[in-house]
């Protein structure tokens, strides 16, 4: 097997398995705005209910850097390869649990606290496939395409949005209302257990890292080495992250609690007009309405989320391939530039009502996330050398997500209902995107061989 032809073969199966992961993390947020706080937190208003059911969705974030940690160490002492099937195997389990959890009608209080548990469990997985995932593609490919390399499995993240979206959608559209609440929801959860059978033979017959198989010294303490050694490097990786992943989950994840939630504080209400698709999600209407939400709203998120998800598939790989060319820093601040601006548009566009406002408002914000996202791993990555690159990488990139992402939603909704505008949910936006600007000012030079003996890094650009 020649080279190309190898590197080639690990790019798939680090997507396959990236996008597995994602399909199940984005399945519980999906499912968190939809459907989580009827289900599990029936005694709380609606909005203390949504509140709740993030919360619970914010669990994930704080078991990221914990599994980033946890499996950094191994991937640092023992190789890429092995954790990664670890990884996919533990989510595929705790996401099949879900599925088959029951509700607060059923168990009460123990039914939340089980679905906190296992998004913790989600958490520590994807927390360590991340990083395994982008390490692995990167450190097989060429030298010169090493952002590209990086980018395929980043986009992993809306291939894993579309199957989630999609798999919901469709199990709400083929069912009645009651069933869907009943037992449909459970579907695309029950699924991932398959899925994650699938990635793991995918990923069976996978080579090592070159690169990680050239380090003679290992770390004994690979995570403590990191700190001790380059904390500027953290900060920047961490700095870098948290905006894009702040304005990702307001653009996608907020969007759906915003449209869907009745009333909207501060915000008009014109009724809004369904796409005129063949699948009209008849059952997630009536399930939404059931649930005290404009399910006609749900409707279009839900579509306009998957949309623009499907043309970040090709956008995130393309942005990835520029910043070989223009350099990580430069392609990754025109992507801040424009979310930073465009969060002032995105809410308004939203109160229009209608669907081509809505895919316009969601389209545009995940262009501008496309071209921050697709040099991201590659700029993460090239701060840290290759005995220490999987502890690095995770660290900074997940404790991003606990501040970032795992906020997001829930900061959103608290802003909105103290301001009443939605110009607090914007100001909060372009404030972590502005720290994301100083994370890629205060980037360190890469330490000398960063990435391996034989393969010289490309250089960061400028700002």
């Amino acid at each position: 097997m020649t080279t190309g032809t190898r590197s080639r073969k690990v790019v798939v199966a680090c997507l396959v398995g990236t996008s597995l992961e994602w399909y199940d993390f984005f399945l519980y947020g999906t499912a968190a705005a939809l459907v989580f706080g009827r289900l599990f937190f029936p005694q709380a208003d609606p909005l203390t209910g949504t509140l709740l059911a993030f919360a619970t969705y914010g669990a994930g974030f704080v078991a990221r850097p914990i599994g980033g940690v946890l499996f950094g160490h191994f991937g640092d002492r023992v190789g890429r390869r092995n954790v990664l099937a670890v990884t996919l195997m533990v989510m595929g389990m705790a996401t099949f649990l879900i599925g088959l959890l029951p509700t607060y009608a059923t168990i009460g209080a123990a039914a939340p606290v089980l679905l906190v548990v296992l998004r913790f469990v989600q958490g520590l997985s994807l927390g360590g496939e991340w990083a395994g995932a982008v390490l692995l593609s990167m450190e097989h490919g060429h030298p010169g395409r090493h952002g590209l390399d990086a980018g395929w499995p980043q986009a992993g993240v809306p291939v894993g949005n579309l199957l989630a979206v999609g798999v919901f959608g469709l199990a709400g559209a083929v069912l009645p209302a009651d069933a869907f609440l009943t037992w449909g929801w459970r579907v695309p959860f029950l699924l991932s257990g398959l899925l994650a059978l699938v990635g793991i033979w995918i990923r069976a017959n996978i080579a090592e890292s070159p690169l990680f198989v050239e380090v003679t010294t290992r770390s004994r303490l690979p995570l403590t080495e990191v700190i001790r050694t380059q904390p500027r490097a953290l900060l920047s990786a961490f700095c870098a992250r948290l905006g894009v992943d702040v304005a990702y989950y307001v653009f996608t994840l907020y969007l759906l609690t915003y449209l869907t939630a009745t009333p909207r504080a501060g915000a008009a209400q014109p009724p809004l007009v369904a796409p005129n698709t063949a699948t009209a999600d008849a059952g997630l209407h009536a399930a939404t309405v059931d649930a005290g939400l404009n399910s006609a709203a749900a409707d279009c998120g839900l579509h306009a989320v998957f949309v623009a998800s499907a043309v970040q598939v090709l956008l995130i790989p393309l942005f990835a391939a520029l910043s070989d060319r223009l350099g990580r820093r430069t392609v990754y601040l025109a992507g801040v530039i424009v979310a930073a601006v465009w969060v002032f548009a995105f809410f308004p566009l939203l109160d229009l009502g209608s669907f081509p406002a809505i895919l316009l408002a969601v389209g545009v914000a995940l262009v501008a996330h496309a071209a921050m996202y697709g040099p991201q791993a590659a700029f993460i990555a090239e701060l840290f050398a290759t005995r220490l690159r999987y502890s690095g990488t995770s660290l900074g990139y997940q404790l991003a997500g606990v501040a970032g992402g795992g906020l997001a939603p829930i900061v959103a909704v608290l802003l909105l209902d103290h301001y009443a505008t939605t110009t607090a949910i914007s100001l909060y936006v372009v404030a972590t995107l502005t720290l994301t600007t100083l994370g890629l000012a205060i980037a360190p030079k890469p330490p000398p061989e960063p990435l391996g003996t034989r393969s010289p890094t490309v250089p960061q650009g400028s700002i």
